[in-house]
């Protein structure tokens, strides 16, 4: 099993998802956030389809950290129930995972 997981953030601004990137990381919580926009998402949300423009954080982390992110996440988010999803890295260059390792608590 991995040490270390890539999580899925979506998040309404750009602005927004930098404000929350600059926490974690300040907190030591991931070693980086990447933020994509646009990104086009479709969804269903209290009874009607949804069709928004967002961004896309990817946090870099280590999985002993999830639930805290997900905890500081919540706390920062604008959206009453945001995407916080984890996925494993499987394989990974040591230089980049012990970065991670380093920049994280």
């Amino acid at each position: 099993m991995s040490n270390y997981i890539v999580i899925y953030v979506t998040i309404g601004s750009v602005s927004e998802a930098k404000k929350i990137g600059r926490t974690l990381v300040k907190d030591k919580l991931i070693a980086c956030s990447n933020i994509i926009s646009p990104i086009h998402s479709i969804y269903s949300w209290q009874g009607k389809i949804c069709d928004d423009k967002e961004a896309l954080m990817i946090l870099k982390t280590k999985k002993t950290l999830f639930k805290q992110i997900v905890k500081r996440v919540e706390e920062l988010h604008s959206y009453d129930v945001p995407e916080i999803i984890a996925m494993p890295i499987i394989e990974g260059s040591s230089k980049y995972l012990s970065w991670i390792n380093e920049e994280t608590k």
